[in-house]
């Protein structure tokens, strides 16, 4: 288990995901150096999307909403594995991830930090209510995804950078996704 007053290392990895390093997270977002992330997206059986609103406090992005879990895997960690704990602590539940598309980004974000990330994106099905870590999510809901897709364009300001940047993709990955891996 990571000590509480260690700040937390994450992967550093060069255009094709390949490790070159490790180094603290906060520093990585102050220098925008291009590091392992996954993003996670957990359908119900309506088809839905679980979104979670990012706790004000967050250090970026804070007061957003964004896809339902995202973070980063540890050193010596497997994607699925940080998935898995990162859900786990944020949205308070689990359920079988399997990996779909990955894909680079690059941006500006608030407080002069910068998210240079190659992104896992993660695929789950879940049809209960999570239970959020007020520290990580300040709210959740359900949304239809062409009711999504509608509120990215019309109302852009209150959507995470990364959420915007990948869902076209993730709609078009969606119906090829290997469904019988999560269950759905």
């Amino acid at each position: 288990m990571q000590m509480e007053d260690k700040p937390e290392q994450i992967i550093l990895v060069d255009q094709n995901d390949q490790q070159i390093g490790t180094a603290e997270k906060l520093w990585v977002h102050q220098q925008g150096r291009l590091h392992r992330a996954f993003s996670i997206f957990v359908i119900n059986s309506q088809g839905q999307l679980l979104l979670q609103k990012r706790a004000i406090a967050k250090y970026h992005s804070g007061g957003l909403w964004t896809n339902t879990c995202c973070s980063h895997p540890r050193p010596d960690e497997s994607i699925l594995s940080a998935g898995d704990r990162r859900l786990q602590e944020e949205m308070g539940f689990a359920c079988e991830l399997s990996e779909i598309f990955s894909f680079i980004y690059n941006s500006p974000l608030d407080h002069g930090l910068i998210e240079y990330e190659y992104d896992h994106v993660l695929l789950g099905k879940f049809d209960g209510e999570p239970i959020l870590n007020p520290l990580e999510a300040e709210d959740w809901q359900w949304i239809d995804l062409d009711q999504l897709k509608l509120a990215l364009v019309t109302s852009p300001e209150l959507y995470t950078f990364w959420l915007k940047a990948c869902f076209d993709k993730f709609l078009d990955y969606l119906p090829q996704a290997d469904f019988t891996q999560v269950n759905i």
